[in-house]
């Protein structure tokens, strides 16, 4: 039997074949993913013990959560409780946006009533791009965790500043999309304004 370095042709391959099999036991890992709706907004949704170390530094606000809901909206409108006629009107032309975070005990198709739910299974490389659009999508101005700019729609939720502009072709369904679309997931942002132009293609995608 050949040697080498005090171990034998056999025991490399051996070692060898043990680090294939663990390389792809890590591409093979899986994240499940919730995209939600309410009938007109969209939401997407990912388990706590899945968000890597340092990232989505936000959800500290939420410790006790174990699933985090993430939607992004016109800041006037979204962040008022009873918006006006003028404000529903705004939302239509270029303005700030927010990121709406909620900390979830459950799925939210277990947690809110009405829900429409479709269920997602993400690669480790696609979630990793879906963490990476997510992050982003928080404005920060180069601290660690962007500060809340006020209470969110529930009790357990809070408003954040978020990056890009939200007007009529630039919605939160947009966004939904974007994520869905860049993470990989067979969607298309293009032409998205309402919450069905997103579950539609995803109802399309569980028939495949």
């Amino acid at each position: 039997m050949l040697y080498f370095d005090g171990m034998s042709v056999l025991g490399r391959i051996a070692v060898a074949i043990c680090f294939a099999f663990a390389a792809a036991g890590a591409d093979a890992r899986t994240h499940t993913v919730f995209v939600s709706t309410n009938g007109w907004h969209t939401d997407i949704t990912i388990a706590r013990a899945d968000v890597p170390e340092g990232r989505l530094t936000e959800a500290a606000d939420f410790p006790e959560a174990v699933y985090l809901q993430f939607g992004w909206g016109d800041q006037d409108y979204y962040t008022t409780p009873d918006p006006g006629i003028g404000t529903t009107l705004g939302a239509a032309f270029p303005g700030p946006s927010v990121v709406h975070l909620a900390g979830l005990a459950q799925p939210p198709a277990n947690t809110f009533r009405g829900v429409e739910q479709v269920t997602l299974t993400l690669d480790e490389d696609e979630f990793r791009r879906l963490i990476d659009f997510l992050d982003a999508s928080f404005a920060r101005d180069g601290k660690a965790r962007a500060t809340s700019v006020g209470p969110g729609v529930y009790s357990f939720s809070r408003f954040y500043p978020g990056t890009g502009e939200f007007h009529l072709f630039n919605t939160c369904n947009t966004w939904t999309a974007r994520g869905l679309a860049i993470a990989g997931v067979d969607v298309s942002a293009d032409g998205v304004q309402e919450a069905d132009d997103v579950m539609g293609q995803l109802h399309k995608l569980e028939t495949k």
